[in-house]
């Protein structure tokens, strides 16, 4: 009985149309985050002196605090589309393989 149900859900368009939407969107918001980071990391690397600029004149926080700060705002703001995207889109073909096969 479990192979059966496996099969039938494996053989689900819908199923597959899933599959296919969420591998893309989870690759395309990876490659996001990693360009993020990446990006500040780089430019820690190989351009110090814009990271060392100091916010403002007397100022010991340089550019680089916000920009890193930006760099894990961007990972909660990217989680965030990822889990309503979920919600929204992946567990309504969720529900509606499970409504065919069962």
């Amino acid at each position: 009985m479990q192979q059966d149900m496996v099969h039938k859900i494996k053989s689900n368009p819908k199923y597959h149309e899933l599959v296919s939407k969420r591998s893309k969107f989870a690759w395309t918001m990876s490659v996001v985050m990693l360009v993020i980071y990446y990006a500040f990391i780089l430019t820690i690397a190989f351009n110090k002196q814009f990271m060392a600029t100091p916010l403002s004149s007397g100022s010991v926080t340089t550019i680089g605090i916000p920009i890193g700060i930006g760099v894990i705002i961007s990972a909660f703001i990217l989680t965030g589309i990822y889990i309503q995207r979920a919600n929204a889109v992946f567990d309504k073909l969720n529900r509606e393989i499970k409504e065919e096969v069962l």
